[in-house]
């Protein structure tokens, strides 16, 4: 087998255990606000947190060098989180799926003012395709939009933001005080907020937010697994196959059908995706190359990020 093929077939897993974990999100979602699932998503990640911190040797102190750059992926990421959970829990999984792919456009974009990218014509032309392709999902006008296609566009763009952020200051920063802010500030705000919504919770259901947790630390050891075998470009792809588990999951779980509309759009935005990545992973096309080394999901603050601990023990997957 080669190693894109071993890759490959790694990133497929990843995004195979994420869709079960989302639907584990959905699920919770029909019993509890998704600010007690966020609370007890990262008070369940802390022990596993700090087991991998433990290999960080790096000596520094945990003070940000960028304190107002961290505080904005801080903020995005809490946001993020709140949002996708809320929006997986009243959104068709494949709709949240297609609304959330719309973010390696917006990280183009954002690229622009933040890394001095410069976008060609081809590229402007792919996101603005990309950009149509949400709003037929969206339908304004003929479908009523509620709260929850908003939290799903805030989620796509709060993933933008961080993974941004990533890219401006990652290579001064240290990569533990990347992972601990959001994670932090995500447990203070959700403890401060559970009281106003908080229900008590069956061993079940805290059973299973451990298995929310256990799934995120393994589908992104199986990422960076796959970006250590395989090229970027052939990788960053895989995260589309969520959109076939969104039509399995959602239909044998919650009677969800993937409407023509969904569908359509999922396709333009999965094309206008597929095209930037190709363009970036051409020599010289791109500087940062934004949209693949932001890997594949969006950061929500909940677990403990696998390629940011890779980087603190100085095992990062090489620049392709």
């Amino acid at each position: 087998m080669t190693p894109n093929a071993k890759g490959a077939l790694f990133a497929l897993g990843a995004f195979a255990i994420f869709s079960s974990h989302d639907v584990i999100i959905k699920i919770l979602g029909g019993f509890y606000s998704p600010i007690q699932i966020v609370f007890f998503s990262v008070l369940l990640s802390f022990p596993l947190a700090t087991v991998m911190l433990m290999s960080d040797a790096r000596a520094g102190t945990l003070i940000p060098k960028h304190p107002w750059w961290l505080a904005l992926r801080t903020g995005a990421a809490v946001a993020t989180g709140v949002c996708a959970f809320y929006a997986f829990s009243v959104l068709p999984l494949a709709q949240v799926y297609a609304i959330i792919f719309a973010s390696p456009l917006m990280i183009t974009v954002l690229a622009i003012p933040v890394l001095g990218e410069k976008v060609r014509l081809r590229r402007w032309v792919a996101v603005l395709v990309g950009l149509v392709g949400v709003i037929v999902v969206l339908r304004p006008g003929s479908t009523e939009l509620t709260l929850g296609h908003a939290a799903a566009l805030i989620t796509a763009m709060g993933g933008a933001i961080t993974a941004i952020v990533v890219r401006k200051i990652g290579s001064e920063e240290r990569p533990v005080v990347m992972l601990l802010y959001p994670m932090v500030v995500n447990f203070i705000v959700m403890a401060m907020l559970l009281p106003l919504v908080y229900v008590p919770m069956p061993i079940g259901h805290l059973g299973m937010l451990g298995g929310v947790a256990a799934f995120a630390w393994f589908a992104q050891r199986m990422i960076i697994t796959a970006y250590q075998n395989g090229e970027a470009a052939i990788i960053a792809p895989m995260q589309y196959s969520q959109i076939i588990w969104a039509s399995v999951y959602g239909f044998a779980f919650f009677g969800e059908v993937i409407d023509m509309n969904t569908a359509i759009g999922a396709g333009i935005i999965i094309a206008s995706g597929l095209y930037i990545v190709l363009r970036e992973s051409r020599a010289g096309n791109s500087q940062n190359t934004p949209v693949l080394r932001s890997r594949s999901r969006v950061e929500t603050g909940t677990t403990p990020r696998m390629s940011l601990i890779m980087r603190a023990t100085g095992r990062t997957p090489p620049r392709r």
